[in-house]
């Protein structure tokens, strides 16, 4: 028996799942804010009590590992390391903007996931099913709005809780190009996570336990030295 647990805090949102067999059994997605470091371990134990189960039981780990919030990434991609550490079981580190695409593989257009980057700026990337399998069409950047329209060259799907914030940007500057996901949509859930990083594991891709860490993109602010 196989029982992941799907980790993701890459954001307000945090999201929990334990997979099954490849069925996922539970899952729980709610709006943290800055909360992930209380709410975090109370949640996943919570789950695993909904179904009858302990930590021990858990047999391997996927967890979100950014872009995304300096805070959420740290407290998610730890709790993640240290099951992995404790229960000695592999764990795999999947792109939030991965998962944030993932639940829109099976449609045929290109899916741009958003992220609110700061400073008048966004993570992105570009993912698309084909008919080779699901893959990544352009790498995790940070950009703004008017690069990521000025590359888009053919109707796509824009995702992501930041959406909302921008859909009218998107809309007036790629017009009927931009197809914009609808907000009941925008909140990631782990099970897509979990999902993942079943197909990973069972490529042999797990990761290094010790060397796995958050990708930021982008250091956080407050690393910058300030200059007098």
């Amino acid at each position: 028996m196989t029982l992941l647990a799907a980790i993701d805090t890459s954001t307000d949102i945090a999201s929990l799942a334990l997979v099954k067999d490849g069925l996922t059994i539970t899952e729980l997605t709610w709006r943290s804010g800055q909360n992930h470091t209380v709410q975090l371990l109370p949640n996943l134990v919570h789950i695993l009590k909904l179904v009858g189960l302990e930590t021990g039981a858990v047999n391997a780990v996927a967890v979100a590992k950014g872009p995304g919030s300096f805070n959420g990434l740290r407290v998610g991609v730890s709790a993640a390391k240290g099951l992995a550490f404790s229960l000695d079981i592999p764990i795999i580190g999947i792109s939030s903007l991965e998962v944030e695409a993932y639940q829109y593989a099976d449609i045929s257009l290109p899916v741009c996931p958003v992220f609110n980057a700061g400073r008048g700026e966004i993570a992105t990337a570009l993912y698309q099913k084909q008919s080779s399998g699901w893959k990544q069409l352009r790498e995790e950047q940070i950009t703004d709005i008017e690069k990521l329209c000025a590359c888009t060259m053919e109707k796509t799907l824009f995702c992501g809780e930041f959406l909302p914030a921008i859909s009218s940007q998107l809309t007036a500057n790629l017009a009927e190009k931009a197809v914009i996901a609808s907000p009941i949509t925008n909140m990631r859930r782990a099970g897509y996570l979990a999902e993942l990083g079943m197909k990973r594991m069972a490529a042999g891709e797990t990761d290094d336990v010790a060397t796995l860490q958050p990708v930021y993109l982008r250091r956080p602010a407050i690393t910058v030295a300030k200059h007098r």
